[in-house]
């Protein structure tokens, strides 16, 4: 009977109704947080990823942290039923809920492992895009078709993942160019090392390279150029792309340049 009575004090209306309260005002703090973060690096570019790796650790652990603490300064469990409940519910996630729990689990380890991080260019099985958060649960990457993809945490533990600028802001790209066996590789080289140091989306703080070879495309041999250059920001990818793809091929056009001949 007292067990009744200390369990009914515990989950009054009034109780219940101040938690709800509670935590709904946890997630817009939250929500306010993450708002205030897209503000200040709209300021401030060059901090962007910075920025949202602090924003989605603190939204994190204010998750956690605050709405147990919540749930302890709101609700003053006795002991005993503090014991019960974490036992009971221990027994239930075991069963029930161990999917779930594998993928908070993970998130713990993604955050202080950090394999990748937010704002990362990533490529994980056939789909390739930017972290945008790590939640408690799963992981939300926005492709370059801007589809968002929400992928579990705990796959992310035995699966293989590939981050492409490891949460700087800057990033490889290659550009990959072919032309006949009988070119004139060295404009061909030059024009294309030109365009690329030119474009207005390349980081000159990191090399600009240009490898040649022979390759069979299509069952043709021709010779391949390319070049590898840093984007000065991840969100110019595709832009940087187009530029040197479609100035590079002007200028092969002008320059007389022959593209091999494919059957």
């Amino acid at each position: 009977m007292d067990n009744l009575l200390q369990i009914s004090g515990v989950f009054s209306m009034d109780n219940v109704l101040l938690l709800l309260l509670s935590l709904i005002g946890l997630v817009l703090f939250v929500k306010a947080l993450e708002k205030l973060g897209e503000m200040i690096y709209s300021k401030l570019p060059s901090r962007r990823m910075l920025i949202s790796q602090v924003v989605t650790v603190s939204a994190f652990m204010i998750y956690v942290f605050g709405s147990s603490y919540l749930v302890y300064v709101i609700l003053r469990p006795p002991k005993e039923l503090m014991i019960a409940i974490t036992g009971s519910a221990a027994v239930a996630i075991g069963l029930s809920l161990k999917d779930l729990v594998a993928s908070v689990i993970a998130g713990f380890i993604l955050l202080f492992d950090r394999p990748f991080q937010v704002g990362d260019r990533v490529t994980f099985g056939d789909t390739y895009g930017e972290i945008t958060s790590i939640g408690l649960r799963a992981v939300r990457l926005v492709t370059l078709d801007d589809n968002v993809i929400t992928i579990p945490n705990n796959r992310f533990m035995t699966d293989v993942v590939a981050s492409g600028n490891a949460g700087a802001l800057e990033m490889m790209l290659v550009f990959d160019f072919h032309v006949a066996l009988d070119a004139d590789l060295n404009v061909a080289r030059d024009l294309l090392y030109e365009i690329v140091v030119t474009s207005r989306y390349v980081y000159l703080n990191r090399p600009v390279t240009i490898v040649v070879a022979e390759v069979a495309v299509a069952e043709v041999l021709a010779m391949q150029l390319r070049a590898k250059a840093y984007v000065i920001d991840v969100r110019f990818e595709k832009a940087f792309q187009t530029d040197v793809y479609m100035r590079c091929t002007e200028a092969f056009r002008e320059w007389s340049i022959k593209r091999p001949v494919f059957k």
